[in-house]
């Protein structure tokens, strides 16, 4: 047993070894509130020829909410989400309209006037990290590859790639479950799922931290999918710190069915699950390019 502990010390990167030997000395603390930023970020990433799914608005005040109708008028499908969240919180996926307003992407339907309520939550700062205040981000809403969607409960999955100093080291995808409403997040109740970073083909589920080889809500094994356009994602995540050079870096990317790989926000803070989605630690990779 303690030659067991002594190999899991020297192979897993821990989270206070994170912040003392790669977080901090890697990431400058002004690239901190840039990636914080999810509309600066989507915007420098752009500038950088990286693709992100288009903004359709930005509301920054209570006032402008009384835009909110127009601005989505018309619309069927689209993503809410606050500009300074973390973890998940405030993001509502729409993806239809019924006789009471709006259907979220996990059946839910929702009243306009609460979704009016929500985007006013978050101009309010009820989901920023350090902020009293946020603004609203409204944008296009991808549609899932058939490939990974087909592991997934009604909402799209991400893929993380964990970045450092350039060079993809780990990536896993996250897949929406019924627990989390369908948002790909692991905070909420999603799914992770190990890749292999040569192949593109997923290797090991984890759910809340335990191994599970099936999705709990779809029952499908998840193990041995090849992710399309493989090549492409970890080409993207690699340009990132192009663009953005944090040398401790998360990339979520998705897979859009017609766009292809889209860059839906960076990570200052990835945390490590996804060393148990691959049952392989971090710590020797990291420090060899330390």
């Amino acid at each position: 047993m303690f030659e067991s502990l002594r190999r899991i010390r020297r192979v897993a990167l821990g989270m206070n070894r994170r912040n003392l030997q790669f977080l901090v000395p890697f990431n400058a603390k002004p690239l901190f509130a840039v990636v914080d930023y999810k509309p600066g970020t989507k915007r420098r990433l752009a500038a950088a020829g990286i693709p992100v799914p288009v903004t359709y608005a930005e509301l920054a005040r209570q006032w402008d909410l009384r835009h909110l109708d127009a601005i989505l008028a018309g619309r069927t499908s689209f993503v809410v989400k606050p500009a300074r969240g973390a973890g998940g919180g405030g993001v509502v996926v729409i993806a239809d309209r019924n006789a009471d307003g709006f259907v979220k992407a996990s059946g839910v339907s929702l009243a306009a006037a609460d979704l009016a309520a929500h985007c006013s939550d978050i101009l309010a700062g009820a989901y920023a990290r350090s902020t009293h205040s946020d603004e609203v981000v409204i944008e296009y809403r991808v549609q899932a590859d058939p490939v990974l969607g087909a592991i997934s409960y009604r909402g799209v999955p991400d893929v993380r790639v964990l970045v450092f100093r350039g060079v993809p080291l780990q990536a896993m995808i996250r897949l929406p479950t019924r627990a989390s409403d369908g948002r790909a997040n692991l905070h909420m109740g999603g799914m992770a799922v190990g890749v292999d970073l040569a192949t593109g083909v997923t290797t090991h589920g984890v759910l809340k931290g335990a191994p599970t080889p099936r999705h709990p809500d779809l029952d499908t094994v998840v193990a041995g999918r090849g992710v399309p356009a493989w090549g492409a994602m970890l080409e993207i995540a690699a340009r990132c710190f192009d663009a953005i050079p944090l040398g401790y870096l998360g990339v979520d990317l998705v897979l859009d069915a017609e766009l292809g790989p889209l860059v839906l926000e960076l990570n200052a803070r990835p945390g490590l699950t996804i060393q148990l989605a691959n049952r392989r630690g971090l710590r020797a990779a990291m420090e060899a390019l330390a």
